[in-house]
């Protein structure tokens, strides 16, 4: 019938090839990021960071600059170098302080974002793809920026990690979530980053990576193919996805943890 043809027009991969492929660039980052936020106890630094960087992208749109790529990217960098530098001073000076100010710092820049949206008629849908994310969008040359920034993050991640202190570690991350939520949005860059590694904290090592990155790409692939054949928004579709996978997968990984 007409719907399932429809359907099966939108399984395409000219337009799920770059949607999954941008999936696997957020996974390259986010999945070893996510595990040293678990590690150090911020769980909600991804929630502020990306809504902070996504508080820069508005910023610029209400000064007229949407159509100037490097002007928006450098007000979303900016904004969220500027919140790292903030929560890194915040992290030596109040350690036991850290989660309720990276709480706080999330509410400034939600309610900081329907500010700026107040008097924008299209303010509830620029709000929506802030939260959701337009990954279906994405195209081959909108990700050329972000596979070179990201090749560049993981190379000094994984080459110098030993050697990273905090102050780094804040600056790596503000870049990389920076990027990630402009594709895939706020909810989707916290879950990439907090659902692998939660799923994964019975491993160790290389095996945690491993299985980390396959369960994240396991979801991504299975929830852009739902999403585009159902017909619902895509990043939601995902998180619900790797909450699946995740449950499934911690499950046996437990149970693999009890009999060994």
């Amino acid at each position: 019938d007409r719907r399932g043809l429809m359907n099966m027009e939108s399984l395409n991969w000219s337009i799920l090839g770059p949607a999954v492929f941008a999936g696997l660039l957020v996974l390259s980052t986010h999945v070893p990021l996510g595990q040293e936020v678990l590690k150090r106890g911020i769980i909600f630094i991804d929630l502020a960071i990306a809504q902070i960087a996504g508080l820069g992208v508005l910023a610029a749109g209400v000064m007229g600059w949407e159509d100037h790529m490097w002007a928006v990217q450098i007000s979303a960098v900016s904004a969220a170098l500027l919140a790292s530098a903030g929560l890194g001073w915040t992290e030596k000076r109040w350690p036991h302080s850290q989660e309720p100010l990276i709480g706080i710092l999330f509410v400034l820049a939600a309610t900081g974002s329907i500010l700026l949206l107040a008097g924008n008629p299209h303010g509830a849908q620029h709000m929506k793809d802030l939260l959701v994310g337009q990954i279906l969008w994405s195209t081959w040359t909108s990700l050329l920026y972000m596979t070179l920034l990201y090749a560049v993050l993981l190379t000094v991640w994984f080459k110098w990690h030993d050697q990273i202190g905090h102050k780094m570690f804040y600056v790596i991350f503000a870049f990389a979530v920076t990027a990630s939520v402009q594709f895939v949005g706020v909810y989707l860059v916290f879950a990439s980053l907090i659902v692998p590694a939660l799923a994964t904290q019975r491993l160790d090592g290389k095996k945690r990576l491993a299985t980390g990155y396959a369960l994240g790409a396991v979801a991504y692939i299975l929830g852009i193919l739902a999403s585009a054949w159902f017909d619902l928004p895509t990043g939601a579709v995902i998180v619900w996805t790797m909450a699946l996978v995740a449950i499934i997968a911690g499950s046996l990984l437990g149970r693999r943890h009890v009999n060994t």
